[in-house]
């Protein structure tokens, strides 16, 4: 499916930590989210995992939600798994998001890893750069563009 939902915005001032669920967030072109901890680096800016995905780990027996991956943008009905890097994405009000890496190298093992034996973000979370910005919340939809 090209297009779906955000069931979450989540921001964190620290990195390596859980984010917390904010009503909304600013995305700031070649920036990121402000006030989040991963804002200004060049290709990970901002950060998106499905739902989808965090329903494997609650399948595990794990009481997990939308921010404990430390994603930014947590999505519903989108098949991330299925995008490339370059691929874009409409998000919200008109954002425009450019799919820059796919998984990541894990320095050290998560709380989930040890708990569930198995982590979603390092495969199939998305990384991602904003070449428009905007405002983004919760309910807004997001869909792949040409």
């Amino acid at each position: 499916m090209d297009k779906g939902k955000i069931v979450a915005v989540s921001v964190s001032d620290k990195k390596g930590t859980k984010k917390q669920n904010v009503p909304s967030a600013v995305l700031k072109e070649n920036f990121g989210i402000i006030g989040d901890a991963h804002s200004g680096t060049l290709f990970r800016q901002v950060s998106l995992l499905a739902v989808e995905s965090i329903d494997k780990i609650r399948g595990k027996g794990l009481d997990v939600k939308p921010g404990d991956f430390a994603e930014n943008i947590t999505t519903q009905g989108l098949d991330l798994i299925k995008l490339k890097i370059g691929d874009r994405l409409s998000v919200g009000d008109g954002a425009i998001l450019e799919i820059t890496q796919i998984g990541k190298n894990c320095h050290r093992r998560c709380a989930i890893y040890y708990q569930a034996g198995d982590c979603v973000m390092p495969k199939e979370g998305l990384f991602a750069k904003v070449l428009k910005g905007g405002i983004v919340k919760a309910g807004d939809s997001l869909e792949v563009i040409d």
